[in-house]
């Protein structure tokens, strides 16, 4: 619908798995979210996630002021931020948390997009690059890079039941790649963003396309 902001709680749902929900429902919706579950002492347990232009941990401080005594304690930072609620409150924190972040984002903050750092030219895709990417820093305002291109899918099947295992064609070359927790088969011609991924398996090495987003070609 027209929200800015989603929350989820159900009764039965494990603290230890809210942070993951979170994450997946952020990314599906392009929402910041909160995931709550019941814990032991009675208390709801949240777990967030936020995009970027919504700074989450300030967004609850605002929330807590606004609401004295509705948040039992809070903390985190811009992206991700952890809370406690209690129990039974969950209606009121969902229409707060709604109204302050109609009141932090723009609608265009709503409209998913990704930066990528271009197109890698074929020859360019290679292990080792991988392992640089992956052994270096990355962080918020700092993101490790992501690719672009447009692969023909030449072979592709489910593994662990939820991930999809592809080979894609460009220029003459093919790429193992791997779309994890999306194992709903792809067209034969996509344009992808991607990052490079190092892959070691029964002692060889080797590169894999780690895709992020995939649209028709």
């Amino acid at each position: 619908d027209d929200s800015h902001s989603l929350t989820a709680y159900q009764p039965d749902w494990h603290v230890g798995v809210i942070g993951i929900l979170a994450s997946r429902l952020k990314d599906k919706f392009h929402r910041p979210t909160v995931v709550f579950a019941s814990s032991d002492s009675g208390e709801l347990k949240g777990s967030g996630r936020s995009i970027p232009g919504l700074h989450l941990r300030d967004a609850l401080d605002l929330i807590d002021k606004r609401h004295p005594g509705l948040i039992v304690k809070f903390g985190g930072h811009a992206m991700a931020a952890g809370l406690s609620l209690p129990a039974g409150r969950h209606a009121e924190f969902s229409a707060a948390f709604e109204a302050v972040v109609r009141e932090l984002l723009d609608p265009g903050d709503l409209e998913g997009r990704i930066e990528t750092d271009g197109e890698l030219e074929p020859a360019e895709h290679r292990y080792e690059l991988a392992v640089e990417l992956d052994h270096a820093v990355w962080g918020q305002g700092f993101p490790a890079p992501l690719f672009t291109a447009t692969f023909d899918v030449t072979a592709q099947r489910v593994v662990g039941e939820k991930h999809l295992k592809l080979r894609l064609a460009r220029a003459g070359e093919q790429f193992e790649a791997m779309h994890f927790f999306h194992p709903d088969p792809l067209p034969e011609r996509i344009r992808a963003v991607y990052a490079l991924m190092p892959n070691a398996f029964n002692g060889q090495c080797s590169l894999q396309l780690k895709l992020q987003h995939w649209e028709p070609a």
